[in-house]
C-alpha cells in the first residue's frame, strides 16, 4: 500500500502539468480559430464589395464597347450600301471612317488621361502633405547667419538621447582647431553618427553646447549652417539625372569650368570621358549605371564644388573594397585638405595619420589621442581593434 501511494503522489503532479498543458494549448488553439474565422469574414466581405465594383466595371465597358461597335458597323455598311448603288464613291467611304476614328481616338485618349490625371492628384495630395509636414527643428527668432572665420568646431558636455530612458551621448566634449582632423572610431552604436547629425543639427542636445567659430548652432540659420558643411556619406545619394546635374548639386550656379575642375580633382574626369554621352550620362535611378568607387568619387566631386570649410566623412570608405578604398582615400585627402574634417572611421587603416583620434564606447569618449599615444595604451581599446583588424587583413 506504502508503495501504490508513493506512485500516485509521483503521478498526480505529472499528470496534473500534462492537463495544464493541453489546456494551454487547447486555449491557444480556440484563440487562433477565432481570429482566423473573424479576418475571412472580414476578407470575404471586402471580396464581395471588389467584386461588385469589378462587375460595374466591366458592365459599362462592355456597354461601351457595344456602342461603339454598333455604330461604327452600322455606318459602315450604310456607307458601303452607297458606294454600291453608286451614291458615294470609294474616297467618301474613307472619309467616313477617318472621321470616326478622328472621333473616338481622342475620347479615348481623354479616359486614359483622365485617369493619369487623377492618380497624379492623389500622389500629389500625398506630396503636399509631406511637405506641410512641421519640422521638430526651427531657427530661433532671432538667428543670424553662420560667420565662418576658420572653422574651429567645440563641443561641450553634449549630452543626447533619442529616447529619455536610452542616452545615446554623455557628456561629449572635444575639440577640432581649423584645418585639423578628428576622427570618431568605436563599435557600432557607440554614438559617432550621432554626433555628426548632432553638428549638422538634424537634431538638438539635451543639454550641452555645440559651437562653430564661438557661434552657438542654435543660434544661427540652418540654411547657413548647412552651406558651411560638406558630406561625404556611406550611401552615396545619385538623382536619376546626368553626372553633370549631380556633380553641379553641391552648387547649382557654379560655371562648367569649375565643374570639370572639381571632377578633376576627383579623380572622375577622365573616367567620365569614356562614357559615350560624357557629363551628359545619365546614372540611373540611386546611379545603379555607376560602380561603388565612381558613385563615391561623384560624391567628392561634388563636395569640392561646394568648397565647405569643414567636412564631415561618415565611413566614406567602409563600402569598398581594399584596392577601390586605397584610391579614393587619395581623394578624400584632396577634400580635406586645409579643412577642418571629422571622420566616422570603420578602417582604423584610413584614419592612421590623423590629428587626434576619440574612441567611444556607450556614447562616451573612453580614449584620445593621436595613432602613436594611443597604441601605446596598455589594453586600449584602440590598441585591441587596431590589432584585430590587423589579423583579419593578414588571413583574407
Amino acid at each position: 500500500m506504502t508503495y501504490q501511494r508513493d506512485c500516485e503522489v509521483l503521478v498526480l503532479p505529472t499528470s496534473h502539468k500534462k492537463l495544464n498543458s493541453s489546456i494551454d494549448m487547447w486555449d491557444q488553439a480556440k484563440g487562433e480559430c477565432v481570429v482566423t474565422i473573424y479576418i475571412t469574414d472580414w476578407h470575404n466581405k471586402t471580396r464581395r464589395i471588389m467584386n461588385e465594383m469589378d462587375n460595374v466595371r466591366s458592365a459599362v465597358a462592355v456597354d461601351s464597347l457595344m456602342n461603339f461597335e454598333t455604330g461604327l458597323l452600322a455606318g459602315t455598311m450604310l456607307c458601303a450600301r452607297d458606294v454600291v448603288i453608286g451614291t458615294l464613291t470609294v474616297g467618301d467611304f474613307v472619309l467616313f471612317c477617318t472621321y470616326i476614328l478622328q472621333l473616338y481616338m481622342p475620347l479615348n485618349f481623354f479616359g486614359n488621361y483622365y485617369r493619369l490625371l487623377q492618380t497624379s492628384f492623389v500622389d500629389m495630395e500625398n506630396m503636399f502633405e509631406l511637405l506641410e509636414d512641421d519640422t521638430s527643428i526651427h531657427d530661433v527668432p532671432d538667428a543670424t547667419p553662420l560667420a565662418i572665420t576658420g572653422g574651429k568646431i567645440e563641443f561641450k558636455d553634449v549630452n543626447f538621447a533619442y529616447l529619455p530612458s536610452r542616452p545615446v551621448l554623455k557628456n561629449v566634449s572635444f575639440t577640432v582647431m581649423p584645418g585639423k582632423k578628428l576622427a570618431l572610431v568605436g563599435q557600432t552604436g557607440s554614438g559617432k553618427s550621432t554626433v555628426m547629425r548632432l553638428l549638422f543639427r538634424f537634431y538638438e542636445p539635451t543639454s550641452g553646447d555645440i559651437l562653430i567659430d564661438g557661434q552657438n548652432i542654435l543660434n544661427v540659420t540652418q540654411q547657413s549652417l548647412h552651406q558651411a558643411i560638406g558630406v561625404v556619406p556611406q550611401d552615396t545619394v545619385l538623382f536619376n539625372d546626368t553626372i553633370n546635374y549631380n556633380i553641379r548639386y553641391g552648387r547649382h550656379t557654379a560655371p562648367s569650368e569649375e565643374v570639370l575642375a572639381a571632377a578633376r580633382a576627383a579623380e572622375m574626369h577622365e573616367r567620365i570621358q569614356e562614357f559615350p554621352q560624357g557629363y551628359s550620362t545619365v546614372v540611373g535611378e540611386r546611379g545603379l549605371k555607376l560602380s561603388g568607387g565612381e558613385k563615391q568619387r561623384v560624391a567628392i566631386a561634388r563636395t569640392l564644388l561646394k568648397a565647405p570649410q569643414i567636412v564631415l566623412l561618415d565611413e566614406a570608405t567602409s563600402a569598398l573594397d581594399t584596392s577601390t578604398e586605397r584610391l579614393i582615400q587619395e581623394s578624400l585627402d584632396k577634400i580635406c585638405e586645409n579643412r577642418t574634417t571629422i571622420i566616422v572611421a570603420h578602417r582604423l587603416s584610413t584614419i592612421r595619420h590623423v590629428d587626434e583620434i576619440l574612441v567611444m564606447h556607450q556614447g562616451e569618449v573612453v580614449e584620445r589621442g593621436n595613432h602613436e599615444e594611443l597604441m601605446a595604451i596598455p589594453n586600449g581599446r584602440y590598441a585591441l581593434l587596431w590589432m584585430e583588424q590587423m589579423k583579419k587583413r593578414a588571413h583574407a
